[in-house]
Parts: structure tokens; sequence; C-alpha cells
């Protein structure tokens, strides 16, 4: 029971957030381009820009647990 309510809870924020950036990206379709550096992006409208940052942080967020496991501390018998 709980295991679902977690399921609906997380998928009505991520639609609140797809909304949001769908809203945005409507409202402004200026072009910007990415500087890293000495890097920089091709020109993309904002809302493909914050669509291409939220898809590449929930596939991180979702793999960072299977890289990221604490080390079990082994316990000294004295």
């Amino acid at each position: 029971m709980l295991k679902g309510l977690t399921n609906v809870i997380v998928a009505v924020i991520m639609a609140f957030w797809i909304g949001a950036i769908a809203i945005f990206s409507i409202q402004n379709i200026t072009a910007v381009s990415l500087k890293f550096l000495f890097w920089e992006s091709i020109q993309l409208p904002i809302g493909v820009l914050l669509s291409f940052c939220l898809g590449g942080g929930l596939i991180i967020g979702g793999f960072l647990p299977f890289l990221w496991k604490p080390s079990k501390r082994r316990r000294k018998l004295n």
C-alpha cells in the first residue's frame, strides 16, 4: 500500500515538472547556448536545454544508488 502511494506521489511530481518545463519552453523560445570552460554547445531553445538537463539528472540519479554504495565496516572482535 505504501509503495503504491509512493509511486503515485513520484508520478505526480514528475508530471508537474514536465508540465512546468513545457509551459516555460512555450513562453521562452529564445535560443541559448551552454558554455562551460572552453566548450560551447549549439544554440537551443531554453525549454529543450532544460529537458535535456532534467533527463540527464534523472538518469544519473537513477544510477547513483547502484554506483555509490556505503562500505560496510567490519567489526573487530576483541
